[in-house]
C-alpha cells in the first residue's frame, strides 16, 4: 500500500517526465532500469530509493528538492478537506490528455486558437440538458 510521500513523489516524477516528453521507456533506459519498475515509481506501487531518486534527477536534469516541492502542502490540504486529487489544477496539468490537448492547440494558427478557445469557454456556459 502506497503512502502519501510515495504517491506525491509519483506524481512530480510523471509530470515532469511528460513536461520533458520522454516515455516511460526513455526514463528507464537513461537510469538503467525496465520501465515496468518506473510506471511502479509513478504510482505509488514502489517507494524510490535515495540513490534512485539521485539517478531520476539527474536523467530529468532537475534537484532533488523537486520531487518533494509542495509535499507539506498537500499534507496539510489533506487533513484540512478530502478533495479528489485529480481535481486540483497541478494534477490536472500533469494528466497526459491535458498535455496532448496543450500541445495540439499550440500548433493551431493564432485565429484557430483563438476560436477553439471562445468555443471551450461557451461550452461551459451552455446550461445543462
Amino acid at each position: 500500500m502506497a503512502n502519501d510521500i510515495d504517491l506525491h513523489l509519483g506524481r512530480r516524477l510523471r509530470r515532469r517526465r511528460r513536461l520533458l516528453g520522454l516515455t516511460q521507456q526513455q526514463l528507464a533506459s537513461a537510469v538503467g532500469i525496465r520501465f515496468q519498475q518506473i510506471q511502479k515509481y509513478e504510482c505509488g506501487a514502489n517507494r524510490i530509493s535515495a540513490a534512485r531518486l539521485w539517478q531520476l534527477s539527474e536523467a530529468l536534469e532537475i534537484s532533488i528538492g523537486y520531487f518533494y516541492d509542495g509535499i507539506t502542502e498537500a499534507q496539510a490540504r489533506k487533513e484540512r478537506e478530502p478533495i479528489v486529487a485529480e481535481t486540483r489544477p497541478g494534477e490536472v496539468m500533469a494528466r497526459k490528455e491535458t498535455m496532448d490537448l496543450i500541445r495540439a492547440y499550440y500548433q493551431l494558427g493564432e485565429r484557430p486558437r483563438r476560436r477553439l478557445l471562445d468555443l471551450a469557454k461557451s461550452l461551459n456556459n451552455e446550461p445543462a440538458l
